[in-house]
């Protein structure tokens, strides 16, 4: 075995990655940069019924566009390929030979229909269905005739039927279980390949893989991939197996479901760096601190085994959306402006709208690209809208309040000549100042006036600059006229 740090994401290409595959591909990839190691990209194909056309490209995508590079895989290559499983089929037999000559496997000829006959009777028993080992005693020159004639066959592993097997886990701990609950698994299918169980060891073991992350709904399977690397007299690689990721207590986050993939979330106008630092911290924490923001680069040198945790991780896109909220007041304005573009495009089609002025009111006050359009739109055409929307309990507005508010602005802002944010502020605060009301008593109204909402990102002179004075004062004209026909 290597001696380096090697670790695999190893994923079937079924169309999508969901967030449980882009989480083990970021603990793989974390693993092995954490440890100078590399991490290996390998397409497992062998389930040619679940094959998706283009879901490898899916794959691709998702790595690069998470900033998970692979040191070797299908599209660069690398001394341990091909890493394409129905690239390698032809070598899967012959490690599974080997296991027959050593009495660790052997070859069984039962039909479909004995098989379902078995099945059904286990079941009517009320007992979990194992092989019974028919084909097991079957001579190894009558075995071999058999094939030679061109009987289907499916090759099985022979377990121990005595004693228990125990296996370490980072995460889990020593486990044991007993042999006799063990069934004579299927290594090589009729087809001739592979199962992915014997798939999976026979390449991990020849790609010199140290460590191997999955869900602990493999760890029923992890004794029979043991009793194969012994039988072959391999070194066993060291197992990380992750609690299940819940969207809540009691569900599991599913794609059936309608729950997001990866490039649904991005596709949703979530960050790529925001998304990531999520993922990393659904099962694992960093220790002795408080921090929760990460750069890739950063979890690459604080990343450790220990820091994994038992319990399922609960996907709370409460959570997310903080997180990804602080990342967007961390991009710089231009940064920030290329990101919204085309969300403000969306909504903002009127060409006299600057709509980088807008961007600026949007940035602090945003925590999800998607719902700019929502906040924005308001910009573009004046939503039908309530008088009721004038009334503010703690803005101490009402609607007459408001009325004779909108009437002296109309006439005040009328006659600012050069239009900007410090003349607006200008000609309101003087009116506040004259007319001896608060500042929300004139602000509230005119900011109802032109945005025809109750929250919007930036406030009454904010809005009104960037509006332009003639619309401006049509929208503040359009409120007088709503108040007035009371």
């Amino acid at each position: 075995m290597a001696t380096e740090v090697r670790t695999r994401f190893a994923p079937s290409p079924t169309g999508y990655m969901h967030i449980g595959n882009l989480r083990t591909a970021l603990y793989e990839y974390l693993i092995a940069k954490s440890n100078n190691g590399k991490f290996i990209l390998r397409i497992e194909d062998t389930d040619q019924k679940r094959y998706v056309e283009g879901a490898v490209e899916v794959i691709y995508k998702s790595l690069r566009l998470a900033g998970i590079r692979h040191d070797e895989g299908p599209d660069i290559g690398g001394e341990y390929g091909p890493y394409v499983q129905s690239q390698r089929k032809g070598l899967y037999l012959d490690y599974a030979k080997k296991l027959i000559d050593n009495g660790s496997a052997y070859y069984c000829f039962c039909s479909q229909e004995r098989l379902t006959q078995l099945k059904d009777s286990y079941e009517a028993e009320g007992k979990v269905f194992r092989y019974d080992r028919h084909c097991m005693n079957i001579s190894r020159e009558e075995a071999e005739k058999k094939v030679a004639e061109g009987q289907p066959y499916v090759i099985r592993q022979k377990m121990p039927d005595t004693g228990t097997t125990s296996f370490d886990d980072a995460v889990y701990g020593t486990l044991t279980v007993d042999n006799s609950v063990l069934d004579d698994q299927i290594l090589i299918k009729s087809d001739g390949l592979p199962t992915y169980n014997f798939a999976n060891v026979v390449d991990d073991h020849l790609m010199e893989i140290t460590h191997v992350v999955r869900g602990n709904e493999y760890l029923s399977s992890t004794p029979k991939y043991n009793l194969l690397y012994q039988a072959f007299g391999w070194e066993i690689p060291t197992y990380i197996h992750l609690p299940l990721i819940m969207k809540s207590p009691t569900e599991k986050l599913s794609k059936r479901a309608g729950d997001p993939s990866f490039e649904d979330l991005i596709s949703s106008g979530y960050l790529v760096e925001a998304v990531v630092n999520y993922i990393a911290l659904l099962g694992w924490s960093p220790g002795n601190t408080d921090e929760e923001i990460f750069t890739l680069k950063e979890l690459e040198k604080i990343f450790s085994l220990e820091g994994l945790s038992k319990s399922p991780a609960i996907f709370d896109i409460n959570k997310l959306n903080w997180l990804n909220g602080e990342y967007i007041r961390k991009l710089t304005p231009e940064e920030f402006y290329q990101a919204a573009y085309p969300y403000l495009k969306k909504a903002v089609k009127n060409e006299n709208i600057d709509i980088k002025k807008v961007s600026r009111l949007l940035q602090a006050r945003t925590e999800i690209l998607s719902t700019i359009p929502e906040n924005t739109d308001f910009f573009d055409t004046l939503p039908e809208y309530d008088t009721s929307l004038y009334v503010h309990k703690k803005m101490k507005t009402t609607e007459e309040i408001a009325l004779e508010s909108l009437k002296q602005a109309e006439k005040a802002l009328e006659d600012i000549n050069e239009w900007n944010e410090q003349k607006i502020h200008e000609v309101l605060f003087s009116l506040v100042e004259k007319s001896g009301i608060k500042n929300s008593q004139m602000l509230w109204p005119v900011r109802t006036a032109v945005s025809g909402k109750a929250v919007t990102p930036g406030g009454a002179i904010e809005i009104a600059d960037i509006l332009g004075k003639e619309e401006t004062l049509r929208r503040i004209n359009v409120g007088i006229e709503k108040l007035s026909s009371k």
